[in-house]
Formats: structure tokens, sequence, C-alpha cells
């Protein structure tokens, strides 16, 4: 007797509820948000002429990147059987963590950090968000971590120039990744989609 297997969705049915929801649209338009100032605050605090925003990451900046101690971000994949719903949150607020902490650790090494600030803010903002989502997702109550410190070896003004460029070139990627997934769930883009 041959039996059919049904494989479990990719998705829980909790994302369909209207306070994920809520709180999903909520995060999408804080990563949006994010995006949009990222540049722009790169302009503000970033004045190397060797430091351009499109140029990417050379040999040399891959060495300072290591000799300053800035971490990669953490991967997010498509929502899948093998890259999970509570995966990807738990990769998002890792990751909104770690840049979070390393605006915090840049930001009083710059001269003009008014952009700065608003941006972290903004990482902050989402992250707790994130957590929110998380929380609905996950049984256990769990508390939000403690924010992590970021220790950089900053000794000169070159090497925060080039911390902020180059954290600030991997918080994009990095929102543009937290985007994707966060679109994928979003039922009222589906909703418009089907009609």
């Amino acid at each position: 007797m041959a039996s059919t297997a049904r494989s479990a969705p990719l998705t829980d049915a909790l994302v369909e509820k209207p306070p994920f929801q809520e709180i999903l649209r909520s995060s999408r338009s804080l990563t949006q948000k994010i995006l949009e100032s990222v540049e722009d605050t790169h302009k503000s605090c970033v004045h190397l002429q060797s430091l351009q925003w499109k140029v990417p990451e050379n040999a040399k900046l891959a060495t300072m990147r290591s000799t300053i101690g800035i971490p990669s971000a953490p991967v997010i994949k498509p929502i899948s059987a093998n890259f999970s719903l509570e995966t990807a949150l738990r990769a998002m607020h890792d990751g909104l963590e770690l840049h979070h902490g390393l605006l915090r650790s840049i930001s009083p090494r710059l001269e003009v950090k008014d952009r700065m600030n608003a941006l972290q803010y903004d990482v902050r903002d989402l992250k707790i968000e994130i957590f929110r989502m998380l929380k609905i997702k996950t049984t256990e109550a769990t508390v939000p971590p403690a924010p992590t410190s970021v220790e950089l070896h900053l000794p000169g003004d070159y090497e925060v120039q080039v911390a902020a460029h180059l954290t600030l070139v991997q918080l994009q990627v990095f929102s543009q990744d937290v985007a994707r997934c966060l679109r994928s769930l979003d039922r009222s883009d589906q909703e418009e989609t089907d009609s």
C-alpha cells in the first residue's frame, strides 16, 4: 500500500495571524528606512576619498576589516525545509544586534555623528520588532539579550573611517537580505498579487 507523505508548510500558520503581520509590516517599514538612510549616513561621516560608497571591498580593506575586528554578519537564507522561520528570525536578530553594537562603538569616534546615531536607533528599533516576532514564534518566554559590546581596534581616525565604511556597506547588504526575507513572509503582498 502506497502512502503519500504530506510535507509541512515552510512557514507556520502564525505568520498568517494579524499580530505577526502587523509587526512584520512595521519591520519592513523600518528596514526600508534603514536602507534609504545608509548611503546618506556614509556621506555624512566617511570623508576619505579612498572609501567611496559603491567601491567594492579590496584586499587592503579585507585586511583592515580583520585588523579592526569587524565580524561578518550572519547569513539569511530564504525560508525552506533547511532554514526555518525561527532560524531566519534569529539570524536577523543576531545580525541587527551585531550592527547595533558596531554603530555604537564607532559613533562616539566620529566628528559628525547625527546620522550615525539616528541609524543606530533605527537598527535598534528593528531588532526589537524582530525579537517580538521571534517571541511569537517560540513558545518559551525569553528576555531580549543584553546589547552585545563589540570591541574594535580603532587607534586613529583612519581606522574609524574604515570601520564606519565597512560597517555601513555590510549593514546595507544585510538589510537587503532582511528585506527580502520579510517580503516573503508578508501576506498583504501575496493578497495584492492574487487579486
